[in-house]
């Protein structure tokens, strides 16, 4: 019988009952325990640490990876409470574990749950070894056992962002901070360390919520509304959203417009090298605004990876490089864990607006946009069925053109999957920053369709061009 799990760019998701069960979860920890056993430095008992978020039949999951991981020789560390990705992934690298499990589903909506898996170094699994967990589901009968420990991961974490972050600059200026949790794991987490640090923080829907109050839990322009309708109501200087796991970040201007996730990674990218926090190349996935290529020197070097944040972390892996984004709002310092972090990154924007000469989060975009310009950047999903997505691209990379529209191609990109089918093709434009990236998703039944252009109304247009070169190939 043919495997049906099949994880993607970040672990594995799924619909819950439909695909994410009792009897998948089991597999899936049976089959990690096989590889922990049979791969890690030939030890006997492996360490694991497990967290779980906020959604249906998390924690129920997350006792039920235990329970197997246990009954397979391994010493198993429980969570005793919802927490983000990054507490485990601190965890993991801070309390030396051989690999950590996080039950979660990210960003994606109420109805999906999922697993995704940390390596020792604390971020995630690269894809020869979730190939081989893969690989191995079904290959062993399963065996439980109720014998592992649960404790608190969340104050060693905490400890450790407190001792980065300065929050001298911030006190004095009286900053006012709302937090939108958005139902997910970040909980009252933020409004925690900031009120320790005597910094008046408020947090809206920050009791964990299976259904994430009726909202999908990404944290983009759409899904904000409560963020931007309360920050116009009161006197904050900024506005955060972290995502259903915490791992991702978004910023709110105090005027209550979005900032998109292009712009955000200009500015931390900027502050971060400029205030001389860190030092090194900077990693981006191709899907990253090309405007970040400005900060490149020809000591410090601006690198493109396929989309993914696994792709990031094996770059960060082999030095040379302070800090990794991805378009998703995912964003991560490499001296911290080689992997996103929205706690750290909200905590930096604080940071950041606190070292400037302003106290309101929109005077300081308003200083980078003169200095930078405007992003024109826009991003469109499409339903595909499968067979689109394995069939389409393919075609699209073979016949791929030479101009689109008046603008002719100066190169072109193409990008693999795990199992090496071709799943993204960027195709950049004659101009300073105008590229079309078309990619399939690996967790959704999804095409992706990202641009940036040179003036505004070009995003649109490629977009357009995009759906029309996909549109030819399924008419052959």
């Amino acid at each position: 019988m043919q495997n049906k799990i099949i994880f993607g760019t970040d672990g594995w998701r799924g619909i819950i009952d439909l695909e994410v069960n009792n009897k998948s979860i089991a597999e899936i920890a049976q089959a990690f325990a096989q590889h922990l056993l049979s791969s890690v430095h030939n030890i006997i008992s492996p360490s694991v640490v497990i967290g779980y978020d906020g959604r249906k039949n998390s924690k129920l999951y997350a006792t039920l990876f235990a329970r197997v991981l246990a009954g397979n020789r391994t010493f198993v560390t429980l969570s005793d409470r919802v927490i983000p990705t990054p507490v485990l992934s601190f965890a993991v690298k801070n309390g030396k574990f051989d690999a950590g499990v996080m039950i979660t589903a990210s960003h994606n909506p109420p109805e999906y749950n999922g697993v995704k898996f940390k390596d020792s170094y604390g971020g995630p699994f690269l894809s020869e070894k979730t190939k081989r967990v893969e690989s191995l589901i079904n290959y062993s009968l399963i065996q439980t056992e109720e014998s592992f420990k649960t404790v608190n991961l969340v104050d060693d974490y905490v400890a450790s962002l407190v001792e980065r972050i300065d929050f001298k600059g911030a006190r004095k200026k009286k900053l006012k901070v709302l937090i939108d949790s958005m139902g997910g794991a970040g909980g009252h987490l933020l409004q925690d360390i900031l009120q320790k640090q005597k910094i008046e923080a408020t947090t809206i829907f920050g009791e964990p919520d299976a259904n994430f109050n009726g909202r999908s839990p990404e944290p983009v322009d759409q899904n904000l509304l409560p963020l931007k309708d309360t920050i116009l109501a009161g006197d904050y200087a900024i506005g955060i959203a972290t995502d259903g796991d915490a791992d991702r970040v978004a910023l709110v201007m105090e005027n209550g417009e979005w900032l998109s996730a292009q712009e955000t990674i200009l500015l931390f990218a900027d502050y971060l090298l400029n205030s001389g926090i860190v030092e090194g190349d900077i990693i981006k996935t191709v899907s990253v605004t090309d405007k970040l290529f400005s900060l490149q020197t020809e000591t410090r070097k601006i690198r493109e990876v396929q989309v993914g944040f696994k792709y990031i972390t094996e770059e960060m892996l082999k030095g040379g490089v302070s800090m990794g984004f991805e378009e998703s709002g995912g964003f991560g310092l490499t001296d911290h864990i080689p992997e996103r972090d929205g706690i750290l990154f909200a905590l930096i924007a604080l940071e950041m607006l606190a070292d400037s000469e302003y106290s309101k989060l929109s005077e300081l975009v308003n200083e980078k946009r003169k200095q930078f310009g405007r992003i024109h950047y826009k991003r469109i999903d499409h339903d595909y069925s499968e067979s689109d997505r394995v069939e389409l691209l393919p075609r699209l990379i073979e016949s791929a053109p030479k101009k689109i529209g008046s603008w002719a191609i100066k190169d072109t990109s193409v990008f693999y999957s795990a199992t090496g089918s071709p799943n993204g093709l960027k195709l950049r434009l004659e101009g300073e920053n105008r590229w079309l990236l078309i990619r399939s998703s690996e967790t959704e039944p999804l095409l992706r369709f990202y641009s940036e252009g040179d003036a505004e109304d070009e995003p649109d247009i490629l977009l357009n061009k995009g759906l029309k070169l996909l549109m030819k190939q399924r008419n052959k």
